[in-house]
C-alpha cells in the first residue's frame, strides 16, 4: 500500500509558487488548509491561485472560509499589494460596548489567535478607534470602548502596493494595521511582520530579475523549471549581444588595420557597464524607497551624467596611459592620438552609461512593467553599443 505523501512547511518555504502547488495537489484539502495557514496570507493566496476554481474553493472551506473568506477575497487584489496580506479581524466592537464585554467575548479566542489591537467600528463598520489589548487589563470593567479608545487611527487601504506600504509604516513600527476601504470600512488587518516579510522577499528578488531570473525562482525549483524561467531572457541578452557585436563589424577593417584596439575593447566595455550599473543601482534603491519623487527623474539623470563623466575620466587617464605606453612599446606613430581617444571614449560612454543607468528602469516604469526586470540585459547592451562605437568611431575617423 502506498504510503500518503507528507509535506512540511519549511519545504513549501524553499519551492517557487507552481513546485508548491505540484507538492500540495495530492494531498487532502484539510492537509492543504492547515499549510497554507502556516504559510501566513500572502503566500496562501498566492498559491491558491495557481490551483482550479473549485479546487480552490474546497481548500478554503476546509480552512473555515466561506465564500466571504480572507483567501478567497484576497484573489480580488492585484499581486504585490496589501490585499494579499490581509487577515481577518477577530477583535471588532462597537464603541458602546463595555470591557467587560469584550474580555468575556475574546477570552476563547486568545487561546488560539493573536489579539493586539482591538478595532471599534460604528453601525457601518467604519473604523473610529483602536484600543491595544494590555489597556483592557488596566481599564475599569464598566468603561465603554468610546471612553478609552486611540481615534482616527491610521489604515492601510487594500489595493495599496507593499512597497508604497512600507513607506508608510516604516517610521511607525506597529504590530498590527487595520485594512479599511477607500470609505473607512474595517475589512481585515495585516501584521506588520508580514509586510515587512514580503518586502524582503521583493529585494531579494530584485537583483535576479535585473538579469531575467523569475521573482519565484528558488534555491529547490527543479532544473526543467529553473531553465524555462531563465532561457527566454538568455535568448533576448543573445539578440542585444549581436546588436553590440554588430556595431564592432563595422569596423572590422579599422580593427584589421590597428589591432591594438580590440585589447583595449574590452577594457572600455567592462568599465562603462560597471559604470551603468552602479547608476543603475542607485536609481532602483531610489525608486524602491520613494526618493524618486515629482521632478526628481531629470535631476537624477543629470547627476549620474556628471558622475559617470568623472569617473570615465579619472580611469580614462589611466587607461590612456595603457595605451600610449603599448603603442609606443610596439612603435606605432600614432601614439598620443589613440591615447587621446581612449581617454575620450572612456569619459563620453561612461557619463552616457550613467545616465542610460538611471534611463532604464524609469522607462520601463513608464511603460507600466517592473523597473528591475531584465534592466542590467538592457543596460549592458546600451553601454556596448555606445563605449564600442564610440572608441572604434574615434580611431576610424581621426587615425586609420
Amino acid at each position: 500500500m502506498t504510503q500518503p505523501q507528507t509535506v512540511t512547511v519549511d519545504e513549501l518555504r524553499d519551492l517557487d509558487v507552481d513546485a508548491a502547488v505540484i507538492r500540495l495537489a495530492p494531498l487532502p484539502d484539510a492537509s492543504i488548509a492547515r499549510l497554507l495557514h502556516a504559510l501566513g496570507p500572502g503566500r496562501a493566496v498566492a498559491i491558491l491561485d495557481r490551483f482550479g476554481v473549485e479546487r480552490r474553493r474546497q481548500i478554503a472551506f476546509a480552512a473555515g472560509q466561506g465564500e466571504d473568506g480572507q483567501w478567497l477575497r484576497g484573489q480580488q487584489w492585484p499581486e504585490g499589494s496589501i490585499g494579499r496580506l490581509m487577515e481577518p479581524a477577530p477583535a471588532v466592537f462597537a464603541e458602546s460596548a463595555t470591557v467587560s464585554e469584550v474580555i468575556e467575548t475574546l477570552r476563547p479566542i486568545v487561546s488560539h489567535t493573536l489579539i493586539t489591537y482591538v478595532f471599534v467600528v460604528d453601525a457601518s463598520r467604519h473604523l473610529t478607534g483602536i484600543v491595544a489589548f494590555r489597556e483592557l487589563a488596566f481599564a475599569q470593567p464598566q468603561q465603554r470602548l468610546a471612553e478609552i479608545m486611540v481615534g482616527r487611527p491610521f489604515a492601510l487601504q487594500p489595493q495599496v502596493d507593499v512597497i508604497d506600504a512600507m513607506r508608510e509604516v516604516v517610521r511607525r513600527h506597529y504590530p498590527v494595521y487595520p485594512v479599511c476601504d477607500a470609505d473607512g470600512r474595517l475589512i481585515g488587518l495585516v501584521r506588520g511582520a508580514v509586510i515587512f516579510e514580503e518586502q524582503a522577499f521583493e529585494i531579494s528578488a530584485q537583483a535576479g530579475a535585473m538579469v531575467g531570473v523569475e521573482r519565484e525562482e528558488r534555491l529547490a525549483t527543479p532544473w526543467q523549471r529553473a531553465l524555462r524561467f531563465r532561457h527566454p531572457w538568455l535568448q533576448i541578452n543573445l539578440v542585444t549581444a549581436f546588436v553590440a557585436a554588430g556595431v564592432v563589424g563595422l569596423f572590422q577593417g579599422t580593427v584589421n588595420r590597428i589591432v591594438l584596439l580590440a585589447v583595449f575593447i574590452p577594457v572600455l566595455s567592462g568599465q562603462c557597464s560597471n559604470t551603468g550599473c552602479q547608476s543603475l543601482a542607485v536609481t532602483l534603491r531610489g525608486m524602491t524607497l520613494g526618493e524618486l519623487g515629482a521632478g526628481r527623474a531629470r535631476e537624477l539623470m543629470w547627476k549620474e551624467t556628471w558622475l559617470g563623466f568623472l569617473n570615465g575620466a579619472l580611469t580614462g587617464l589611466v587607461a590612456a596611459a595603457g595605451m600610449f605606453w603599448l603603442a609606443h612599446h610596439q612603435q606605432h606613430p600614432q601614439a598620443l592620438m589613440l591615447a587621446a581617444i581612449t581617454f575620450v571614449a572612456m569619459a563620453g560612454s561612461c557619463a552616457l552609461s550613467g545616465v542610460a543607468g538611471a534611463a532604464v528602469p524609469l522607462a520601463l516604469k513608464r511603460m507600466g512593467a517592473d523597473p528591475a526586470t531584465a534592466s542590467s540585459i538592457f543596460l549592458t547592451t546600451a553601454t556596448d553599443v555606445v563605449s564600442m562605437g564610440l572608441f572604434l568611431g574615434l580611431a576610424a575617423w581621426l587615425v586609420a
